[in-house]
């Protein structure tokens, strides 16, 4: 029976000392938790970039010029949602205002057809900013599981042991416990931090989309406006 010491719990040999399931039990939980690591700093900074821009552009927006102004200075292919959806209904009001005044009737059909594009763009946006939340809730729902198999499989080798060696010493069953245990603390450093993320970055997904709802709400009376007073 090989020796053993404080050395022989470290995580490195635990992992070297597992039979070939449990390894790869290990070796998917951490490349799941590697996985939805690079998702949630990915949507940490994304979520933070869309949020400062939103913020600046808001307050240019609030510094009395014009919508018309904004639109143009955005550039040809602004990469905020914000922005876009200003030049998309701009364009659509200039295009109805060039084909001259608007009655009641073509005035709503007008409303109807920007408020069709802004939609568009909310729902694009609002796809864009969830990907890759789904995988965070699998990581999070599956590694539990995942290690709790790898956890009852060294638990079967323990039991294995003392059958084989007739010996229900510490020292005998030890090693497959601590490979089960491993285990289980490898799948739930996978899925707590994921757990965490996915509810936060879901409830910043969902205050995102309710901002550029109200953008679009907002552009759409402005617009409203406008075209009541070209009647």
């Amino acid at each position: 029976m090989d020796t053993i010491d404080p050395h022989s719990f470290s995580a490195l040999a635990i992992f070297l000392r597992a039979d070939w399931v449990v390894k790869g039990v290990m070796i998917g939980l951490a490349l799941a938790s590697l996985w939805s690591w690079s998702i949630i700093i990915d949507k940490f900074l994304k979520f933070s970039s869309l949020n400062r821009q939103a913020n600046a552009f808001e307050d240019e927006i609030d510094s009395g010029v014009s919508l018309e102004d904004l639109a143009q200075n955005a550039g040809d292919k602004p990469r905020h949602a914000l922005p876009r959806m200003l030049q998309a209904a701009v364009r659509e009001w200039r295009d109805a205002r060039n084909r001259g005044p608007m009655n009641d009737t073509q005035a709503a059909l007008l409303i109807q057809r920007i408020d069709r594009v802004l939609d568009a763009v909310v729902a694009r946006e609002g796809g864009a900013v969830e990907d890759g939340l789904g995988t965070l809730a699998i990581v999070a729902t599956a590694s539990p599981f995942v290690g709790l198999f790898g956890t009852v499989w060294g638990i079967m080798h323990a039991f294995q042991a003392i059958a084989r060696q007739e010996n229900t010493n510490l020292a005998v069953v030890a090693p497959s416990i601590a490979e089960a245990l491993f285990a289980t603390a490898i799948g739930l450093a996978a899925a707590i931090p994921a757990y965490v993320a996915y509810n936060k970055f879901t409830t910043d997904a969902g205050k995102f989309q309710g901002r550029l709802e109200s953008f679009a709400d907002d552009l759409l009376t402005a617009i409203a406006r406008r075209a009541a007073g070209q009647g």
